[in-house]
């Protein structure tokens, strides 16, 4: 059976959405510790004990933006792990993946990058656990393509590779939507991921696959 959606869920269901995209861009520019209830209610047009009808509190949508982002990183590598492609069309689609999430939401990277540590202990465990997944499984993914380097090296690889996709909202700014941009981060991050070591240094891989 069916459950009817009212005119009113779909306008709380958008509350909700509006103040999870409001708080990414306040906690963003001003810090969590900055942004007061009253801010994300003006931010979508409600007063700040409005917030409290969709979160028990400030640090409860920190929580729901950093686990929706994490789950959303997690759902969409998973999808591309899924595909019946070449292990080196796999590698490649996962970093183009988190290339275009990355510069679609960098206001979410940054609060990331900044204020995990003030999120409840029960979210905070539930980012790690979607993050570690998600890191198994680019590990899982580049060990198909280079097959001799080790669990320790796999991760070192693949989370400095994160660092450098991530790094983009506070490395190029407002050109997050530059045509090069999303070139050049595929490039550096399939050379990085795929370096090879010579004589003690390291021989980085062509921009392409």
């Amino acid at each position: 059976m069916a459950i009817e959606v009212t005119d009113r869920d779909r306008a709380k269901a958008l509350r909700r959405e509006a103040l999870l995209r409001e708080s990414a861009r306040l906690f963003a520019t001003r810090g969590f510790s900055a942004v007061s209830l009253e801010d994300l209610g003006a931010a979508v047009g409600v007063s700040g004990p409005a917030v409290y009808r969709h979160f028990s509190g400030k640090q409860a949508l920190l929580g729901a933006l950093l686990i929706d982002v994490s789950q959303r990183l997690h759902d969409g590598g998973a999808a591309v792990i899924a595909r019946d492609v070449t292990p080196r069309e796999r590698l490649r689609e996962l970093i183009q993946f988190h290339v275009t999430f990355a510069l679609s939401q960098s206001d979410v990277i940054r609060v990331q990058d900044r204020d995990l540590a003030q999120l409840s202990p029960t979210d905070h465990d539930s980012v790690r656990r979607l993050q570690r997944a998600y890191i198994q499984s680019w590990m899982n993914a580049l060990s198909d393509v280079v097959p001799s380097l080790d669990a320790s090296e796999l991760r070192l690889r693949v989370q400095a590779g994160f660092g450098l996709i991530n790094s983009t909202p506070h490395s190029v700014g407002s050109n997050t939507h530059a045509p090069d941009t999303a070139a050049t981060l595929i490039a550096m991050t399939t050379a990085a991921l795929l370096a090879s070591r010579e004589d003690g240094g390291y021989v980085f891989a062509p921009a392409t696959f």
